[in-house]
This record gives C-alpha cells, sequence and structure tokens, in this order.
C-alpha cells in the first residue's frame, strides 16, 4: 500500500539524505557529471541543509512509502503564490509504476489547496527527459526557462514548469 510521511525528526533525516545520495548517484548520473552530483548532494541535500530548509525555509520532506518501504521521497516549499515542488525522486525499481502520480495527486495538490495556493511550480533540468515526460503527463506546462548558478563553476539550465489547481 502506497503512502506518504512527513520527515520530521533528525534520524528520519540522516536516512532521506542517505536514500538521497543512493538515487542521486544512480539517476542524475545520466544528464550530470559524478562531480556536480557529489556537490549537489552537499549543498543541497546533506542532513545540514535539510534542517534548515525544514527549519528555516518552509520546506516539507516526506518520504514516499510502498508497504512500509522508503521507495523514494519528495519536498515541497510554500512560497508566496504557489507551492514550489522542489523535489521527487524514486528508486530505480519503483519508477514508471505510477507512484510519481500517486505523490502528486494523494499528497501534493492536497498540500496546495490546504495553503491555499492556486499553483505549483518546479524547475527540471532541460535534459532529465524523463521527468520531463512524468511532468508533462502529470499536466504541467513548460512557462520558462532559466539558469541558475548553482557555485563551484556549476551551472543548471533548467526548465520552469507549472500546474494550476
Amino acid at each position: 500500500m502506497f503512502d506518504w510521511v512527513k520527515v520530521e525528526i533528525e534520524e528520519q533525516i540522516k536516512e532521506l539524505c542517505s536514500l538521497a545520495k543512493e538515487i542521486w548517484n544512480e539517476y542524475s548520473i545520466c544528464f550530470i557529471s559524478q562531480e556536480q552530483i557529489d556537490y549537489m548532494l552537499e549543498k543541497f541535500q546533506s542532513e545540514q541543509v535539510v534542517k534548515g530548509q525544514i527549519n528555516f525555509q518552509n520546506y516539507q520532506y516526506y518520504f514516499m512509502e510502498e508497504d512500509g518501504e522508503n521507495i523514494g521521497y519528495f519536498a515541497v516549499q510554500k512560497q508566496k503564490d504557489n507551492l514550489f515542488l522542489s523535489k521527487i525522486y524514486i528508486k530505480k525499481d519503483f519508477r514508471g509504476k505510477g507512484f510519481a502520480r500517486k505523490a502528486f495527486t494523494n499528497a501534493i495538490i492536497p498540500i496546495a489547496r490546504e495553503l491555499e495556493l492556486p499553483k505549483i511550480t518546479l524547475t527540471v533540468n532541460k535534459y532529465n527527459f524523463a521527468s520531463i515526460m512524468v511532468y508533462e503527463k502529470l499536466g504541467f506546462d513548460r512557462v520558462d526557462s532559466k539558469e541558475f548558478d548553482i557555485g563551484n563553476g556549476y551551472i543548471m539550465d533548467d526548465y520552469i514548469y507549472e500546474y494550476t489547481i
């Protein structure tokens, strides 16, 4: 049975960061270098950073569970007039089985509605073709593209997508 569990305590944050490392190293190597993956994990998915995002930046992290096993995670951030879908990552063996749709329909849209936000936004690497296809199937519209300097000489070349509630 599919469920999602809010990440709130130190032990969960450690587990989430370990899961992030596993998924990012397996998946992201298709479109960014190992050096950039290592840099981004430290900059965006280290325990200290995740704690700061939860405590000071309006982020909410959730494990995605299937029959009690953590199969992935997602993170959302309440912004002024939208819910930012910051992350949604699923382990390799569970991709293509509808879990992103279940998380989006059963958890992420209801969070946006509860917060009375009219849209959900996200950014996605222009070369992350598999994720782009998922977002478009979910009903997201491409509204822009931007380059983000994330430091250490790395630039994220992303599309910006929007979903109207």
